[in-house]
């Protein structure tokens, strides 16, 4: 009976450890704005995108190297509204990341390794979108 409620023990902290595992990583905030940045690890990448209907952008962020894309992370993601004013400004922490932007017409900017994009944007309600964002 003991080796039994041992393998039992054993069996829950395994499965609370892959649940933990599985998690998506905690929501920040940039000027009231949330998001969630991450990624790293494929537990933390497919709670990401489970999580990404419920957002209006998902940023995925990658480098081509030797002919291929690898997963980014350390990208500077600006937001500017229609007034030409940054109202998002944050770090990736991975090569995902969720925004939850109000419907409306934005200015995207993400810079890695020196390297500057921009992009317009315009996020309707109930209409997620994704945007690759790809470095070379």
């Amino acid at each position: 009976m003991n080796i039994l409620a041992r393998s039992f023990f054993a069996i829950c902290i395994f499965l609370g450890a892959t649940v933990a595992l599985a998690q998506i990583p905690p929501t920040q905030h940039s000027n009231e704005i949330s998001y969630i940045s991450g990624g790293v690890g494929e537990e933390e990448t497919a709670a990401i995108l489970a999580e990404a209907k419920q957002w209006p952008l998902l940023l995925e962020l990658s480098q081509i190297e030797n002919g291929r894309g690898v997963w980014i992370f350390g990208a500077k993601i600006k937001i500017s509204n229609a007034k030409k004013q940054v109202i998002f400004d944050a770090q990736a922490d991975g090569p995902y990341m969720l925004i939850n932007l109000s419907p409306g017409d934005y200015v995207l900017q993400a810079s890695y390794q020196g390297v500057e994009q921009s992009r317009a944007l315009s996020v309707k309600a109930g209409s997620p979108q994704k945007i690759n964002l790809f470095w070379k």
